[in-house]
């Protein structure tokens, strides 16, 4: 049946300063970006390692309301605490059938990181 892939769109209020987020707090890269006529950024995809993310200021009713999951190898997940907090990145934990680390980017969209290492179905 071939490949499937996917990229997730987030929608923001600012994708100046979304995409900002993404890359100096999150470690990301702009890979491309669109501009309105008035020079406006309006929409921009920054990527890392095998994630791709779209961040769209249109549809404004949106805004906020993204939910997506990256798996991390077990390592990095453990070194994920403390890269957030070295950028000064909040977090927090969560349970999603398993341990789970929660970022919200500044429009309220989380990015849900799995404890690769917990088989899940425990107590939250």
């Amino acid at each position: 049946m071939g490949r499937w892939y996917t990229r997730p769109m987030m929608f923001v209020t600012d994708v100046d300063a979304a995409a900002a987020f993404y890359v100096d707090r999150l470690g990301f890269a702009e890979a491309w970006m669109f501009r309105d006529d008035a020079g406006r950024k309006f929409v921009s995809q920054v990527d890392r390692d095998d994630s791709e993310i779209i961040l769209s200021g249109q549809w404004p009713d949106k805004v906020g309301k993204g939910m997506l999951f990256i798996e991390l190898t077990a390592p990095d997940w453990q070194a994920l605490p403390a890269a957030l907090e070295a950028r000064d990145v909040a977090f927090r934990w969560g349970w999603w059938g398993y341990r789970t680390l929660i970022v919200a980017d500044p429009d309220g969209n989380e990015l849900y990181f799995p404890d690769p290492e917990d088989p899940g179905g425990g107590p939250a």
